[in-house]
Formats: structure tokens, sequence, C-alpha cells
């Protein structure tokens, strides 16, 4: 026999928000190099992590020239990008890593503005 959830719309949301304040963030920036572009990408989701996921972020950071097979493996196609290994679902942004509330919102970390 099929096992019956009996919790409500909102107490389902509620679980939904409280687990969403604890889940680890697990992060990792592609990038060419130490050029003016990639040093920009990672201060600003380092800035972004620390102010709204202290404590509860890996990030790492991979120079595609120096490791070339990383790249590959995830088919990076541009740099920067940033992906989102966990909380799953993955998720990918490319480019400009410089619009916060784009990478908030794609991080589930900000709600869409109405």
């Amino acid at each position: 026999m099929a096992k019956v959830s009996t919790k409500t719309g909102l107490e389902a949301l509620e679980e939904a928000a409280a687990k969403q304040g604890t889940e680890r963030y697990v992060l990792r920036l592609y990038i060419t190099g130490m050029t003016p572009r990639s040093t920009l990408a990672v201060e600003n989701i380092r800035k972004i992590c620390e102010e709204h996921l202290q404590g509860r972020y890996d990030l790492e950071v991979v120079d595609i020239y120096k490791q070339p097979t990383l790249a590959e493996g995830e088919q990076i196609i541009a740099a920067p990008t940033l992906i989102r290994k966990l909380p799953l679902p993955l998720r990918r942004f490319i480019g400009d890593m410089s619009n916060t509330d784009r990478i908030l919102l794609g991080l589930d970390l900000r709600t869409k503005a109405k």
C-alpha cells in the first residue's frame, strides 16, 4: 500500500523554506586564466556566497587553461561559467557574473519580483 502524505500545502512550503536555509551549496566556477574578467567573476561569486551562503557553501575555481579535462567533462563552451552542482537541479550561469540579482535568482536565494 502506498504511503499517503497528510501535509497541507502550507506545511510543505514551510518545511521547504526551513530546509532551504540549511542546504549546502556546491559550486564550481570555470575561468580563463587570471584575466581582469576572471578576477572580477571570482570576486563577485565569493562576495555573493559570503553574503548569502555563509558557512554553507563549497566553491571550487577551475582555470580551464590549467585543467582543460575538467572543462571538457562539464562541456564548458564559454567562461566564466558557474555551475551549481548541489542542491539539485544542476544550474549553469554563463558570462557576466556581476549581475547579483540574476545569480541570486538562479541559485534560488531570491524570488523573482512581480
